[in-house]
């Protein structure tokens, strides 16, 4: 049996962290979808050209739904430098993600920033 550190050490080189990643991206922009839907019926109704045009929960449902792609399109680079890159080389990436992760916290402590926390501290191991 592994003690917990050579566990967490173990976990930390398999290649999940993109995975992880995609999949809270895939959730973001589900949750934009649902919560945000009367956002997107009056999007579709006006048009999209300058759709916000100073509607701020508009401009929250662009912003949460562009979110998630933009998380999307870093799970699919993680996933990515995971299968062909050492785990050193994925550290900084780490350390952006804790950072967006503190920043997320600090500011909306009850949000989804806490499930992008086990795949930042993860990319800082080893």
């Amino acid at each position: 049996m592994h003690s917990l550190p050579t566990a967490l050490a173990l976990l930390a080189t398999r290649p999940w962290k993109g995975r992880w990643l995609l999949a809270v991206a895939l959730l973001h922009t589900a949750v934009a979808a649902i919560l945000f839907a009367p956002q997107w019926r009056a999007l579709w109704q006006r048009g999209v050209f300058n759709a916000v045009a100073g509607d701020a929960h508009m401009g929250n449902a662009i912003w949460f739904l562009l979110f998630g792609a933009v998380l999307a399109l870093l799970a699919w680079e993680v996933t990515a430098l995971e299968r062909s890159q050492p785990p050193a080389a994925l550290r900084p990436m780490g350390w952006c993600l804790l950072a967006l992760v503190a920043a997320g916290l600090v500011l909306m402590p009850v949000s989804g920033f806490w499930l992008v926390l086990p795949p930042a501290l993860a990319l800082l191991v080893r």
